[in-house]
């Protein structure tokens, strides 16, 4: 079987996570945007200890903020370790359309495989879905590249964008990273959010990254008012669009890394889903969207 390792245990694979230059590698060669700094160290490898000790084999690697559109340290990791990571990299919506150029250079020179939507570096008063974003959304999908879309300020801003995307280019897989972060609904806006996020399962191409749980969760580490949020959601996307992600290296001193995923595990089984869901949720779901990888 395709997704086990040596051991014959399937394979754990982190579907979000960061990595940045250390202080020593950004004053040498991979400097950070300024006013990007980052609070925390990032560097790979910390990333590889934290993921041996986890036991997790692979993950997907999100451009940073701190880099910003410099793609030169992650495309570096990439190159060094190309069966344990996969990219996924930053769109740059600039008016003047250049960043669908970029997108087809990271992606064909560079081997990246996904890419994010940011909408908060769209110019102010665009949207996701003005001429350039439509651009490259589609261009993603007929290089066979999904967008990540990252909803910070909640997903009521940007549904309309979303479901206007995935209506016009059905080719085009769409990840929703972190519960498109929709925390366990209090009031009538909170629950609305879920209840759009649960709705963009009509679309076939709509995977959620049950991810960076310390952000949507209100409790602490194992984050187990997660339970029914994870419940809905496997039971409307099914499994097998749904996937694991830490955050590394925000979650470090939130809950540790090798934290996260226990928390993930806990979640699920409380969540009552089977082990062969479980097995699509921490690795076979982003193992499939990114064929070809990860295979032992």
């Amino acid at each position: 079987m395709a997704s086990a390792n040596a051991q014959g245990r399937p394979k754990t694979i982190d579907s979000h996570l960061h990595i940045w230059a250390s202080p020593q590698e950004a004053a040498d060669k991979y400097p950070y945007f300024p006013g990007q700094e980052p609070t925390l160290p990032g560097h790979l490898d910390f990333l590889l200890q934290c993921m041996e000790e986890a036991s997790v084999e692979g993950a997907l690697i999100v451009q940073p903020i701190n880099h910003k559109f410099d793609h030169s340290l992650v495309t570096s990791v990439l190159k060094k370790h190309p069966t344990k990571f996969v990219g996924c990299c930053l769109a740059n919506p600039a008016e003047n359309g250049t960043g669908v150029k970029q997108l087809e250079d990271l992606i064909l020179k560079d081997g990246y495989r996904a890419v994010r939507f940011n909408p908060y570096l769209w110019p102010s008063g665009q949207q996701m879905t003005n001429e350039v974003g439509k651009a490259m959304f589609s261009r993603a999908g007929e290089l066979g590249v999904p967008v990540g879309f990252m909803c910070m300020k909640g997903l009521n801003l940007h549904i309309s964008e979303i479901t206007e995307l995935c209506t016009e280019f059905p080719s085009t897989a769409v990840l929703l990273d972190h519960l498109a972060f929709c925390k366990p609904p209090l009031n009538d806006e909170e629950k609305l959010a879920f209840s759009e996020l649960l709705k963009l399962s009509r679309f076939p191409q709509v995977y959620v990254k049950f991810s960076a749980l310390f952000r949507v969760s209100r409790m602490s580490s194992p984050y187990l008012d997660l339970v029914p949020l994870l419940a809905e959601v496997v039971s409307n996307f099914g499994a097998n669009r749904v996937m694991w992600g830490s955050d590394f290296p925000y979650v470090v001193p939130e809950s540790g890394y090798k934290g996260a995923k226990e928390a993930a595990c806990l979640i699920a089984s409380q969540a009552s889903l089977s082990s062969s869901e479980v097995e699509w949720i921490m690795g076979k779901t982003v193992m499939q969207l990114f064929q070809g990888q990860w295979l032992p």
